[in-house]
This record gives C-alpha cells, sequence and structure tokens, in this order.
C-alpha cells in the first residue's frame, strides 16, 4: 500500500549520541560525556573520583556518592567526545539524509548548549545558532525536524548544584529551557517532543550500580512529568499550530503460557512499564493502578494540587513511542539461559522468534500488534520515533557492506506497520533510530550499528569518520521515495 501523502518518513539520532563537540561551542559536560564504551554483554560505565581521591564507576543513571566529582582519567576512551562528530559535518549529512528519501528528521537539542549552567549562567547563544543553523538546513532540502528536548543530557552542573531530578527546581529549569526553544525556533520546529522515553528512569531503578532508590526515580519521573505538562501549556501559548508529544519506551509484552497468572502478569507489566507513564500524559491524571505500583514498592509520591491542575491543562497532543522488539512474561521459573536480552524489559525468550546479536527479539507482528493496543488505548495520534536493529557489520575490501539482515529487519517491521495503518491505526510517522551510525544508548558502542550510513569509527576510536553507504541505504531510499509502495 502507499501511506497516507503527509506520512512522515523520518531518521533519528541524538545529540548526546551522535553531535561529539563535547567541549566546543559554549557546551557544558554531560554525564555520558564521563562514560567509556560498554559490550554486547555489559552496559557502560560513567568514571569519577571520590572525595578521598580514590577512583568510582557508576552506570548511567546512576548517582554520584556524596562529594564525589566526575572526573576523565587517561585511561579510558570516552567514546561520546567524538561521537559520529554530526557538531561538524551536519550539512554533510544533511545533504546524505536527503539523498536517502528522508521527509523528517529527528533529534534533540542539547540542553547543555542552550544552557550550560542553567538559568542562572544565561543562555549559550552560540548554541542557539548551531541549531538554528541545523534546523534552517533541514528544511531548504525539505526536511521537517521533530526535534526532543531532552534525551538525557542535561548540564552536570544540575546535578552539582540540584542533585538531579528530585529536585523540583528542575521543572522551573526545563520549562524555560523548552520554552525558549519554542520561541527562538518558532516556525522552524512545528513538531516537539519533551521527554525521550520518559519511563526508562524508572525500568532502570533496580539495576546494579545506580546507586539510587527506586522512590527517588519515580519523584523524577513526576518532576519530570509535571515540566512536560506545563510545557506543553507554554507551547500552545507561543504558538498554537506546535505540537507537543510525550515520548515512551514501546514495552509490547505476551504471557509466555495461557496460564491466566502469565496472562495477568504481561498485563500488569504493560501497566506498570508503559501506560503508568503514558496514562498520566495523555489522560492529564495518574492511572488508577499507580497506587497499586506506589503501594508495592513501598513507596511515596507527594502529587501537589498544582501538579494535579497542570497534568490535566497541559496533555500531550499525540504519543510518540520508541519499538524494537517484545517480550514474554511468566510465572513460572526460569533459567538463565531461558532469558531474552534487551536494554529495557527483560524476559523470557520467545520459541516462535529470532534474536538480534545483542539478544533483542525481532518480532515484526509486535509491532502491528503494539500499534493496535496503544491507539485503541489512547485514540490520539502516534507517532514511531525510534524503531531498528543493532548489528555487527563488515567492510568489504571493496568498500561495500552488505546488510541483509537490517534491510529484512525493516521491510518486515515497515509492512506490519503499513498493514496496522491500512486497519485503522492513525499513525503520522515512522522512524529508522540511529539510521546513520552513532554511539549505541546502552553499551556506549560504535560497533553496534542501526544505520543505513556506515560511519568509520570503532568503540576503541580507531577511524577516520568517513561516511559509506549500506545496501540497506538504497533499500530504504527506495521505501521512502515510493511512499512506502515498494517494499520488495
Amino acid at each position: 500500500m502507499t501511506m497516507p501523502k503527509d506520512f512522515l518518513w523520518c531518521g533519528s539520532i541524538s545529540a548526546a549520541q551522535a553531535e561529539g563537540g563535547w567541549n566546543e561551542g559554549g557546551k557544558s559536560p554531560v554525564q555520558i560525556d564521563y562514560g567509556d564504551a560498554g559490550s554486547t554483554t555489559d552496559m557502560r560505565w560513567i568514571h569519577y573520583r571520590n572525595a578521598d581521591g580514590t577512583r568510582g564507576k557508576i552506570r548511567q543513571f546512576g548517582r554520584l556518592p556524596e562529594g564525589a566529582r566526575y572526573e576523565l582519567f587517561d585511561d579510558v576512551h570516552y567514546i561520546n567526545h567524538t561521537a559520529m562528530d554530526f557538531y561538524h559535518r551536519y550539512k554533510e549529512d544533511i545533504a546524505l539524509f536527503a539523498e536517502l528519501g528522508l521527509t523528517g528528521f529527528n533529534t534533540t537539542v542539547s540542553w547543555a548548549r542552550i544552557y550550560p549552567h542553567g538559568i542562572a549562567g544565561g543562555v549559550n547563544q552560540e548554541g542557539v545558532e548551531f541549531y538554528r543553523n541545523v534546523f534552517t538546513e533541514l528544511r531548504k532540502y525539505n526536511i521537517e525536524p521533530v526535534i526532543t528536548l531532552y534525551k538525557y543530557d542535561e548540564p552536570v552542573y544540575f546535578e552539582e548544584t540540584y542533585g538531579g531530578w528530585e529536585n523540583r527546581a528542575m521543572i522551573d529549569e526545563f520549562v524555560t529551557f523548552a520554552t525558549t526553544c519554542f520561541r527562538e525556533y518558532k516556525g522552524l520546529v512545528n513538531k516537539w517532543l519533551t521527554f525521550n522515553e520518559i519511563n526508562v528512569l524508572y525500568l532502570f531503578a533496580s539495576m546494579p550500580g545506580m546507586n539510587a532508590s527506586v522512590e527517588s526515580r519515580y519523584v523524577s519521573v513526576h518532576n519530570q512529568m509535571v515540566a512536560a505538562a506545563r510545557s506543553v501549556k507554554a507551547a500552545h501559548e507561543i504558538d498554537p499550530a506546535i505540537q507537543v508529544g510525550t515520548m515512551i519506551a514501546g514495552v509490547c509484552v505476551y504471557p509466555l503460557t495461557p496460564d491466566p497468572e502469565d496472562v495477568m502478569a504481561a498485563y500488569k507489566k504493560f501497566q506498570d512499564n508503559f501506560c503508568y507513564c503514558a496514562d498520566t500524559m495523555l489522560r492529564g491524571e495518574y492511572p488508577s493502578f499507580a497506587k497499586r505500583i506506589w503501594n508495592e514498592l513501598g513507596i511515596h509520591i507527594e502529587v501537589s494540587e498544582e501538579d494535579k491542575k497542570d497534568l490535566k491543562e497541559g496533555t500531550a497532543d499525540f504519543l510518540a513511542f520508541s519499538y524494537y522488539s517484545s517480550s514474554c512474561v511468566t510465572t513460572h521459573g526460569m533459567e538463565e539461559s531461558d532469558k531474552a536480552g534487551g536494554n529495557l524489559v527483560n524476559g523470557a525468550k520467545n520459541p516462535y522468534i529470532t534474536a538480534s546479536d545483542w539478544g533483542w527479539q525481532i518480532d515484526p507482528t509486535g509491532f502491528k500488534y503494539f500499534l493496535h493496543v496503544i491507539y485503541d488505548r489512547y485514540n490520539k495520534p502516534l507517532f514511531d520515533v525510534e524503531n531498528g536493529l543493532g548489528a555487527f557489520d563488515k567492510v568489504e575490501e571493496d568498500g561495500s557492506i552488505h546488510d541483509p539482515y537490517r534491510i529484512d529487519y525493516h521491510r518486515r517491521h515497515i509492512k506490519a506497520m503499513e498493514e496496522a495503518v491500512e486497519e485503522g491505526v492513525d499513525l503520522r510517522g515512522y522512524t529508522v533510530w540511529g539510521f546513520i551510525d552513532l554511539v549505541s544508548f546502552t553499551t556506549g558502542q560504535m560497533d553496534k550499528r542501526y544505520g543505513m550510513i556506515y560511519v568509520d569509527m570503532d568503540d576503541q576510536g580507531n577511524g577516520n569518520l568517513e561516511r559509506k553507504k549500506k545496501d540497506s541505504f538504497y533499500y530504504i531510499q527506495k521505501v521512502y521515495r515510493s511512499n512506502g509502495a515498494d517494499l520488495d
């Protein structure tokens, strides 16, 4: 089928994972500027020095011990310092994006470039102009910017000053940042996302190396949802034509068996991990099961009357989400070998589907199923802003890169998506995550490649950053230019 004429065929990157230029143009450091590269089996570490002079490390999103400070060490390769160097190469890259056939492009405005030291430090005009130049370049090629305000790259200054998102002072800081962006880029950007995968904070809460309580994570998410709601209201006051969406990490779960306990456990995981945030931000109030979650976790969330008013008045205009894989849930015991991989929601392996090199289960039918489930629940426009396959790619002696596995992944997912749209789902865009190779979010790797455009850089910092077209480049080009009609 051919998709609606205004459907956006997009690619997505993020400032922290792609730009590089970590200390240029007035930008201040963010947490992952102190992060190394992980592996297929281990997430990345963030490095710091304790108050007593000893070295330490925490996971991404982890909290610094009291008195500690992030620090760079000579024996660590900090992969995000260069990333794929979009900061210096954006014009070259955007020309390639246009050749690929993009009609939409999702990236983030790095908070640390706009307000390097918060409201107190003032606006960094050099950062403002950098993004204005990027958005203007996109418009030159008729590529619509779909821009995310926050993807885990607030200035380290906030952690040192406020202790991070547990402090309600962060709400005003974020709303000021968002409002500045809405005003500065009015007419250039009409589609915004507030927080990327806002549910990630509590999905990671129980992981080792976080050094933070579960309650602190839910308090942080609450403050982020209030900040998002206030930002939606601010955007509509500045320009009623602006659309502001929420973005949730997709959680597609099945019961492993027909045991009713497994069925209930799967639905409960969907409620807990996806609907908790999505319900609140799209319906304007916490769902009924929020109290069950808080009671089960033994936590208390203070929701003021002002918060309730903000959430009700600042509901998102559309629901954006990521989708990579599905997982299975069971109340029966599992051996370690029966567990599936994945960066957010691990579960039992599904015997009916295959998995990526990192253990993520490949499930295009789950994509269609998930689209129907969330559209039926919220009845608001949907926008897929992340879908992709991380894999090892090989450069042949002649410079070619053959990636039939990536072509097959996207062919099957796009076909499933088109079937859902034909059956009535209101989906406004499809986005290939990391369509140009960048630093993986959880593992901090360049070697975990998602792109149709190869970037010559590896996990150890070897490479010249040359861009090469993979076979998948020409496949996606054909699909995008045909508006989804040519999938063969």
